[in-house]
């Protein structure tokens, strides 16, 4: 039977190995990734309880040390603003004013751009620095549409 190959949702870390959140933020992600990987085994049948915390399912992190894209960063201000009104743009971009301020800093400098940020793309998520207890619960939400008793 033919079937067509399965997408997962893209998590992004914009990382800087240098900064020790950033490497926090990296090891957090990739035990959540391996987490949402792994299977159970025969051995392990009767105690599902690493399936049962996974909620989300599996996904494709991606990691990356260049500053996002005009888009991205777009993208990224909107998330941001959305999960934290209280959130500065400066916050993401040093020393920008607005959106239009942000993109001209990260374009003249791209390490004007703070550091780690975790984002999740389908889901329209963005986590700035790293904060574990948000950055799990981003993570392990449902993707629109998905039961969680499937």
């Amino acid at each position: 039977m033919f079937r067509f190959a399965r997408t997962f949702d893209v998590v992004t870390l914009f990382h800087k190995p240098s900064v020790p959140a950033s490497q926090r933020t990296l090891n957090l992600l990739k035990v959540a990734h391996a987490t949402a990987t792994e299977t159970t085994t025969i051995d392990q049948a009767s105690d599902n309880t690493a399936q049962a915390l996974r909620e989300r399912g599996e996904f494709e992190l991606e990691v990356t040390e260049e500053p996002p894209t005009p888009d991205q960063l777009r993208s990224i201000l909107d998330y941001a603003a959305r999960a934290d009104p209280k959130q500065s743009i400066s916050d993401i971009v040093r020393g920008a004013k607005d959106a239009a301020d942000a993109l001209k800093k990260v374009k003249e400098n791209g390490d004007n751009f703070v550091r780690p940020v975790t984002v999740d793309w389908n889901n329209g998520q963005a986590v700035v620095g790293d904060k574990e207890s948000v950055i799990l619960k981003m993570l392990q939400q449902l993707p629109e549409g998905e039961n969680k008793n499937q």
